[in-house]
């Protein structure tokens, strides 16, 4: 989880969004606007070494409201909520068309999804029968993003432009996949830094789909709220494990080429767009909380303290693999988690992974059902998730402390234009 497998985005500074300027078009006075007053803390958005992060702020700075004042932007060239800083709450679900439903509902709904989201993502109320969940709060980095399932091709009669990365993913040795709760013909994934917010959204979304598509499964997550670390820093999983150390950064030159599909891509709708692999990783905490310190860096190949590498300096040092200790033995496992993950070691495979935290609540026996909302994104699943996944499966040091119950593969199309809903080159195409 520290590297690859089950880690979390370090949203690199590209990938933050400005501030709006606090008005919202058609809407009169914004929620944001409503902030005024507010409680203010004296803390503030910050960012260093490419990390998501919030820092005590010096008198006079912007107040605590800015965390609730901060949107991003709808229309853009890759939907939001893929290199966008991970947000405090999230929401993940997916939808089946209804009976009947084929093209043209799932376009009339890919078109009132797209309207709802620009319109939350600015703050404003939903078009119509908005629930006012989110009345006195802005819109707190609110994003929105879609996705098509496999099966979403066959019944909208599109199978000719289903595209060949989205084939059915290999079975793994630690799947355990509850189909109930697996795939999907359309996926959402909403985030935001205030909870009511990112309710509000997936209320919004859930009834915009009326009777066109009917919920198959749905998930929540969270993350450390803004505010909660006294200096910028790579959040942790719920192993306490610092996670997300060697994501992939856009600043990196072939970023683009590993994570979006290019303009000029197969197929043609599909550009500018991503593959989202999505794992509900069960972590078997019981189990885990048994070993040691000691136990627990070897599994992953980390120090806990602050994630730098078995073999020394800061937690974006380096990993000498072949340093061994004084009686010879390696300081890295070689099955170690970090090892095992790099892309050196896998071919140059990479993914940009953007997680939730889950905690479902407890099982009958005592135990948590708690653990991480996986979620990658890579150009190419075969080219990204697969291999990885592959090699874990044959000598990874945490797979006995996990499980993957449940998950799905979508193909997310690029950002819609003015005037355009997300996934209109394929159902108008």
């Amino acid at each position: 989880m520290a590297d690859h497998s089950l880690s979390q985005t370090r949203a690199p500074e590209e990938g933050r969004r400005p501030e709006s300027d606090g008005t919202a078009s058609g809407a009169g006075i914004s929620r944001r606007r409503l902030l005024g007053t507010a409680g203010a803390t004296g803390l503030v958005l910050g960012a260093a070494g490419g990390a998501v992060g919030y820092t005590a702020a010096p008198s006079g700075a912007t107040p605590l409201t800015s965390v609730g004042a901060t949107q991003v932007p709808f229309h853009v060239k890759h939907q939001p909520g893929i290199t966008d800083p991970l947000q405090a709450h999230g929401h993940l679900v997916t939808f089946d068309l209804a009976p009947g439903a084929g093209r043209k509902e799932a376009a009339a709904l890919l078109r009132r999804w797209s309207d709802t989201a620009r319109r939350l993502m600015a703050g404003e109320p939903s078009a119509q029968d908005d629930t006012d969940v989110a009345r006195d709060a802005g819109p707190s980095s609110l994003t929105l993003t879609f996705g098509f399932g496999y099966s979403f091709f066959a019944r909208t009669g599109l199978e000719k432009q289903r595209p060949a990365a989205l084939d059915p993913l290999p079975a793994f040795s630690s799947d355990r996949l509850d189909r109930a709760r697996s795939d999907g013909d359309l996926w959402v994934q909403i985030g935001a830094h205030d909870a009511l917010v990112a309710f509000h959204a997936l209320r919004a979304v859930q009834k915009d789909a009326g009777a066109a598509a009917r919920v198959r499964w749905q998930m929540n997550g969270f993350n450390r709220s803004p505010g909660a670390t006294s200096r910028p820093m790579t959040t942790r999983n719920l192993m306490g494990q610092v996670d997300g150390t060697r994501n992939p950064k856009p600043a990196e030159p072939d970023f683009d080429e590993r994570i979006f599909v290019p303009e000029k891509g197969e197929p043609a709708w599909m550009a500018n767009g991503s593959y989202a692999v999505v794992r509900r990783i069960r972590m078997l905490l019981d189990d885990w909380e048994k070993l040691s310190l000691a136990e627990q860096e070897g599994v992953i190949g980390r120090r806990k303290s602050d994630g730098a590498p078995l073999t020394g300096g800061g937690e974006t040092s380096e990993m000498d693999l072949e340093k061994t200790d004084a009686k010879g033995d390696l300081v890295v496992p070689f099955n170690a988690h970090a090892r095992i993950t790099r892309p050196d070691q896998n071919g140059g495979a990479a993914m940009l992974r953007r997680p939730f935290s889950y905690h479902d609540g407890i099982d009958a026996d005592g135990v948590p059902d708690a653990g991480l909302l996986f979620i990658c994104w890579q150009a190419d699943p075969l080219r990204g998730f697969v291999p990885v996944q592959r090699k874990l499966d044959r000598g990874d040091a945490l797979t006995p402390f996990i499980r993957h119950e449940a998950g799905g593969l979508f193909a997310v199309p690029g950002g819609a234009a003015e005037g355009e809903y997300v996934g209109q080159a394929l159902l108008e195409g």
